[in-house]
């Protein structure tokens, strides 16, 4: 079993970022979760969408994973949607599901993001790492991958090479 996660977080299941996990993920080493085929409604103060796939999902992340890579692509110098959205809900593990929220103190987070060039902005990381700061989480190592025409840049994967072994 792998103890390794990469939650895509991409609107869009077959592209960009969908090549970036393949690539990552060449050697099997990694779960792949796409939350693209998930229902996880926004967070609400009144707890509205406790019955969509957010909180199944995130009880099995946690039993069976000990390092979350979250793949998003670039939109509008942040996070895709779908993923904020995921990160939104992290908040229902604070205020209404807090054992459970408490089991992610020890586990790793990584990240992979990409774009269409080698132009991530200052500032990207940082909703990643202050994240996994504030729940406990040891925060392992990010890389931005970018493409040449459909393919992925050779070295964008020169740098996914080394994030998978600093993973």
């Amino acid at each position: 079993m792998n103890t390794k996660v990469i939650i895509q977080g991409s609107s869009q299941s077959f592209g960009n970022t969908f090549k970036i996990v393949n690539y990552l993920n060449k050697n099997n080493d990694f779960d792949v979760i796409d939350l693209a085929t998930k229902n996880i409604g926004h967070y609400s103060y009144k707890y509205i969408n406790s019955n969509d796939d957010f909180l199944p999902l995130v009880e099995e992340i946690i039993a069976k994973y000990d390092t979350f890579v979250f793949a998003t692509p670039v939109y509008w110098y942040t996070m895709s949607g779908i993923l904020k959205v995921f990160f939104d809900r992290i908040s229902d593990l604070i205020r209404v599901h807090k054992e459970l929220g408490r089991q992610l103190r020890g586990k790793k987070m990584a990240m992979i993001s990409n774009s269409n060039g080698n132009d991530l902005r200052n500032g990207f990381t940082m909703p990643f790492i202050e994240s996994a700061n504030y729940l406990g989480m040891e925060y392992l190592a990010d890389t931005h991958a970018w493409f040449e025409g459909d393919k992925i840049d050779s070295k964008a994967k020169e740098k996914i090479d080394a994030f998978r072994k600093s993973i």
